[in-house]
């Protein structure tokens, strides 16, 4: 098989990697509620498992990254990681008790970690000019899963009969049903991806490479090395060796070369202080934190509120989270089209600026609805239409930017570390939103402070969010 199709299929199951993790988040959330009151759960047993998910995936992502970055496979790392998923989702299916439900959540997290691995591979194969628009399209497949998981939602609802001594019905149904989803993505993986070899901008190695290549067109002796004598070589004496007879004495082998750089340990001289306290990093780490915190906070309130003000059940709650795909797909197009003609940090501006007014209209009109009914549902609609459109500038923006200003060895790693911050506010959101559903104002004020803090710190470092040329010897350049 010619290179370039097996680079075409690995992207495409990378795509459908992501794509399953959008549908198993949207066929779990909507009825995740339900379930945990049916086996007597406490309402803050919602947050809790919402947070398990994510807290697995922040231990495993930098040790899934730092692993493909000193192996350079990624395949390995997929199929490992998905066996968790699939375990996962089958302890979720079987529902004994609130307990084994949180368990469940805790090991399908596990396989999240593989992120880490996927994003250093695609930094890698991909040059930076179009790593936006990867990063786009690969994102966008999530938000597919998340557009196609309540539609599968509506089908699994129905569900409601004995498979052996389990009990199937619409809260145990998603469980299996990812469960049987992840298996057939193992034998994608399997039969479709490949470790293919870096494809990205010039780095040390590569370099090399390029001198070797060009030592190798040299002649072997150069006019200024031939002597009176054909065949032989001018080779000074060594000092304080005479010689005898008129002839040479013979020379030591040099010294073996040491390792190339490309085949030495990506880690040899990185420094974590190096790498991410740079004000740059700093920003996109909060950037990466604080939207992912103030997303999860509001979709953890989302179910409660609409159950509260609208009855919604999870036919309704599937349908609203399919409108959202809808919307947050055509926002990874436009991203897509605008990330080719304006900087990130242009795009990343203009998502924060959708998050604050999305923040500002939420502390308004939702920590205390007034009106009736169709006022109430109108407030809530845009309160959402408006937090929902500013993820996909936030998302592709900072993302992007990260794997510029990082050094290009160790991406797995970077990759890791973001999403573990990532992962942190995914943990702290829903504990937080589960815990103030009754005190909208703390909740919603405490997003708004962290929204305005994030937009000073860019406005500060607005400059220096750029690619910066010499980061692959960020590591390097202070000894």
């Amino acid at each position: 098989m010619d290179p370039q199709r097996r680079r075409k299929l690995t992207f495409f199951t990378i795509g459908l990697v992501f794509l399953l993790s959008g549908i198993e988040y949207a066929v779990i959330l909507p009825t995740i509620w339900r379930y945990l009151q049916t086996l007597g759960a406490p309402p803050y047993f919602l947050g809790l498992s919402l947070s398990a998910f994510s807290f697995s995936g922040l231990l495993c992502g930098p040790l899934f990254g730092l692993i493909s970055d000193r192996t350079r496979t990624t395949k390995k790392i997929i199929l490992f990681a998905n066996c968790f998923e699939i375990v996962g989702n089958f302890m979720y299916f079987l529902g004994y008790s609130k307990w084994l439900l949180l368990s469940s959540r805790l090991v399908a997290g596990i396989g999240i970690g593989a992120g880490s691995s996927i994003f250093g591979f695609l930094t890698r194969n991909t040059a930076p000019e179009d790593r936006s628009t990867i990063f786009a399209i690969v994102m966008a497949c999530r938000q597919a899963g998340l557009l196609i998981g309540p539609a599968f939602n509506i089908f699994l609802r129905l569900c409601d009969f004995q498979l052996g001594p389990f009990v199937v019905n619409k809260y145990t149904a998603p469980g299996i049903f990812m469960c049987l989803l992840w298996l057939l993505l193992q034998l994608v993986v399997l039969l479709m991806f490949w470790d293919i070899p870096s494809q990205t901008s010039r780095g040390p190695a590569k370099e090399e490479d390029e001198e070797e290549e060009e030592d190798e067109g040299r002649p072997l002796v150069q006019p200024h090395d031939l002597t009176g004598s054909y065949g032989t070589l001018s080779t000074p004496p060594l000092r304080g060796q005479p010689v005898a007879n008129g002839n040479l004495p013979q020379n030591s082998p040099p010294p073996s070369p040491p390792l190339e750089q490309g085949q030495s340990s990506p880690f040899r001289r990185f420094s974590v202080r190096r790498e991410f306290l740079r004000e740059e990093v700093v920003v996109l780490l909060t950037a990466q934190f604080i939207t992912l915190f103030n997303q999860t906070a509001l979709e953890t309130m989302v179910t409660p509120l609409t159950q509260k003000y609208f009855n919604f059940g999870e036919l309704e709650n599937s349908i609203m989270y399919c409108v959202c795909g809808v919307e947050v797909i055509a926002g990874f197009v436009f991203v897509r089209w605008l990330s080719r003609r304006v900087a990130e940090r242009v795009v990343l501006a203009v998502g924060l600026i959708l998050c604050n007014i999305s923040c500002v209209w939420c502390l308004i009109f939702l920590a205390n609805p007034q009106g009736g009914f169709p006022w109430q549902l109108g407030e809530f609609i845009i309160g959402v239409f408006l937090q929902v459109l500013g993820l996909p500038f936030v998302a592709v923006a900072q993302v992007s930017l990260f794997s510029k200003i990082t050094a290009e060895k160790t991406q797995g790693f970077s990759h890791g570390v973001r999403r573990s911050v990532g992962g942190l506010a995914t943990i702290l959101g829903p504990l937080w939103a589960g815990g103030l559903t009754s005190s909208l104002y703390v909740m919603l004020g405490v997003m708004m402070a962290l929204l305005a803090l994030l937009t000073i710190m860019m406005a500060f470092s607005y400059e220096r969010l750029v690619e910066r040329p010499t980061v692959e010897h960020a590591s390097d350049s202070e000894e």
